[in-house]
């Protein structure tokens, strides 16, 4: 599929975009290009990577002029620019909807306008019942990215992919608890029994190139994912480094929840079952609701959403498992200080 191809990554500095490189860039990839506004991370990793089918945009899709330089002669972009950080959303509102939100409008104009073949647009699953800015930025993104895919056929398909928490992340708690744990120091846990969907980067490229092959214009798609207290986690970590560290309770951040949901129960209702993945096809009005309810169901009351705290949750064990994949574990496992 992407054999002599041109990939364009927004946002491509971060955890998405080195995952993607390490997957695509040393195969017959034609080009990609990575596109974000941060010059000593580009800088950075043209350097680790030192590949001629690798290119380098400065801009923000805040901009949609500086878009369209890098957008000539694209087949395909994954588009994972982002402000991420939920507090830091809490605080600026109005940044979250720029950047997740306009930025993205931003983006799928510029995509339209070169006729690119295909866009993925990365959401989350905190633009499911959104509490906080972060989650509705993201869901109005999700909500632009379904409307402008009804006018972009033929010549451009946008999808949406939808996960939970990607397990060490730029940001994420992992890398940090390890470091707590190395230091001697509490670790800081909001609240024990709050519970996320667990991925690992390589998880979260596959439903990228899942929804890529499979999607069809405005299609929702999520990966069935496990899911872990925060507790169990922590407790994962100590038994995997070795150390033990007593945890201390600083209570939810501004704008958290207790656990995220991935699929509302509207969206499970018309979700399409594909073994590791669900799709959830656009303009579910237009959905037989009634073939639903005829099959014994009775009422939408009866459907249940997909969410972190209704699936099986990991034990210890099953978190080591998961954690042992992870390099940064790798890392303290060898005695090596985590970067956080």
């Amino acid at each position: 599929m992407f054999k002599k191809k041109q990939l364009l990554i927004t946002g491509g500095t971060g955890t998405f975009g080195n995952a993607v490189l390490d997957r695509f860039l040393n195969t017959d990839i034609g080009e990609i290009r990575i596109f974000s506004r941060d010059e000593k991370k580009q800088d950075d990793m043209r350097k680790r990577y030192s590949n001629d089918n690798l290119r380098f945009y400065i801009g923000d899709v805040r901009n949609e002029s500086s878009l369209r330089d890098a957008m000539k002669g694209v087949d395909f972009v994954f588009h994972a620019a982002a402000l991420k950080q939920v507090p830091s959303c809490e605080f600026f509102p109005l940044e979250a909807l720029r950047t997740n939100a306009i930025g993205t409008e931003n983006v799928l104009n510029a995509a339209i306008a070169a006729s690119v073949s295909r866009v993925i647009v990365l959401s989350t699953d905190k633009a499911v019942y959104p509490i906080n800015a972060m989650g509705i930025s993201k869901a109005m993104m999700e909500k632009l990215a379904v409307a402008k895919s009804r006018v972009a056929v033929p010549l451009t398909t946008i999808c949406v992919t939808r996960y939970g928490n990607v397990m060490a992340s730029r940001g994420s708690v992992i890398p940090l608890f390890l470091r707590q744990i190395q230091q001697g120091n509490a670790i800081t846990v909001t609240d024990p029994a709050m519970s996320r969907f667990m991925m690992t980067i390589e998880d979260a490229v596959d439903l990228v190139l899942y929804a890529f092959e499979h999607g069809d214009p405005g299609d929702i798609f999520v990966q069935k994912a496990p899911s872990s207290t925060i507790e169990v986690l922590a407790a994962a970590l100590h038994s995997l480094v070795g150390q033990s560290a007593p945890l201390s309770i600083i209570g939810t951040r501004h704008g958290e929840k207790l656990y995220e949901t991935l699929l509302t129960r509207e969206e499970m209702a018309v979700a399409e079952d594909r073994e590791g993945y669900y799709r959830v096809p656009a303009d579910n009005r237009d959905l037989n609701y009634g073939k639903f309810f005829t099959e014994g169901e009775g009422s939408l009351s009866s459907v249940e959403d997909y969410n972190s705290h209704n699936v099986p949750l990991l034990d210890v064990e099953g978190m080591k498992a998961l954690l042992l994949k992870l390099d940064c574990v790798q890392k303290a496992l060898r005695g090596e200080m985590v970067e956080i």
